[in-house]
């Protein structure tokens, strides 16, 4: 730590000795998938409690009303957790946006749902990586950050979501008030690889249901009566598999119809999945998608109905955010962590933040891997590690402002 002042060491030195695995092993006790109401609250209850060692106003927000399509091709509401938001110092000359997220991919029923040691140092459990160990290291930064000289420059929202594995829809509207006039944000996703790689362009995402309705009609006495929704479907999925290229992938992922034999099926349901590497991609596939629908609708003689669409815009690496990326690079020569980045096919509440122009680093959480099986991990010693890069990054962007 040769190049650091002696108040960005005193800075790093807290960060890195803040109490982290203690909180973790307690938050990852509690079922917090995302569709597991009671478990997200209580994780919510658990974190206020821990965030409110940080100055500033912290609350629950509710969630934003969404709506999807059921197998019954009707839209129904989907019900989400609150999402924690806090603020503090909102007219200071610095302004920052720290970001995560409490529900984990296991829910309340899944065999997963307890830590273990792998070996001295390595720690298996659900969401350990990703990302309620990061939770911890964000809080224990923002800690050490406080208790500095330069706590009076910077001004910051946190916001911690309830809904990221599930693409954010009810907290995508408080991302993006969150993100306004911030200078940067930092996101505390896992890092990329488990050697502490970061993840830097990230494609968009959009998910899609397509409903089919066509006609029913009897598949022996009179077949061509009907208009067959299954196959419409069918046709409409290997159509939008054609759209693939370089810089799209296209993953149709179900389809949901069926009737006894002897009945022409009236409905079906297509999901499918989008990722589109920049806007004009997405913009054009956007057009395709019409064109390809409109197509089967009339070519089928069936009423097809799109709900969804992209709701990760694609993340460039633009100017701005390789400057952020290159300061963190720094920060971590100075600290003997080599910092290195590279594209990922995975999206995150990154996207959203940097569609509202705000240069982002989101995977500034902790090392491990496998994230989203049973055999995920946490490197327990990038706690302390990764908690002291986002602290002296956090007075680096001080410094410079």
């Amino acid at each position: 730590m040769a190049q650091l002042s002696s108040s960005e060491r005193a800075v790093v030195e807290r960060a890195a000795a803040e109490p982290m695995l203690e909180p973790l092993l307690g938050w990852a006790a509690v079922n917090s998938g995302s569709r597991n109401l009671g478990g997200l609250e209580t994780m919510a209850d658990l974190l206020m409690d821990a965030f409110a060692a940080l100055p500033g106003l912290i609350r629950l927000e509710r969630p934003a009303p969404v709506e999807a399509v059921d197998s019954s091709g009707r839209t129904i509401a989907i019900e989400h957790g609150r999402h924690l938001h806090l603020t503090v110092r909102p007219t200071a000359p610095l302004q920052l946006l720290f970001t995560g997220h409490m529900d984990t991919v296991f829910g309340a029923d899944h065999a997963f749902q307890e830590t273990r040691w792998l070996e001295d140092g390595v720690l298996n459990g659900p969401g350990v990586a990703d990302m309620k160990g990061g939770l911890a290291m964000m809080l224990a930064a923002l800690k050490a950050v406080e208790a500095s000289p330069f706590a009076d420059r910077i001004g910051y929202e946190v916001v911690i979501n309830s809904d990221e594995e599930v693409g954010s829809l009810s907290s995508a509207p408080l991302l993006a008030q969150a993100a306004q006039g911030k200078r940067a944000a930092l996101t505390y996703e896992p890092a990329a690889l488990p050697d502490g790689t970061l993840a830097g362009a990230r494609p968009g995402s959009g998910n899609f249901a397509m409903v089919v309705r066509g006609r029913s009609a009897h598949a022996g006495r009179n077949p061509e009566d009907g208009r067959n929704a299954l196959l419409a479907a069918a046709d409409l999925a290997l159509r939008l598999d054609k759209l693939k290229r370089d810089g799209l992938t296209v993953n149709p992922s179900r389809i949901e119809a069926g009737s006894p034999s002897n009945v022409v099926p009236d409905l079906a349901i297509l999901r499918v999945n989008l990722r589109p590497r920049t806007p004009e991609i997405e913009a054009e596939t956007k057009r395709a998608i019409d064109e390809a629908v409109a197509a089967v609708a009339a070519e089928r003689e069936v009423a097809i109905e799109v709900q969804g669409g992209f709701g990760r815009p694609p993340k460039p690496l633009t100017p701005k955010a390789e400057a952020l990326f290159n300061l963190v690079k720094q920060a971590g020569a100075d600290l003997g962590q080599p910092i290195a980045w590279q594209p990922s096919g995975g999206v995150c509440d990154g996207n959203n933040i940097a569609a509202c122009g705000v240069p982002v680093v989101d995977t500034m959480g902790v090392r491990g891997g496998k994230i989203h099986s049973m055999e995920e991990f946490l490197i327990v010693d990038s706690l302390a590690e990764r908690a002291a890069l986002s602290a002296l990054t956090i007075l680096r962007l001080a410094e410079g402002a």
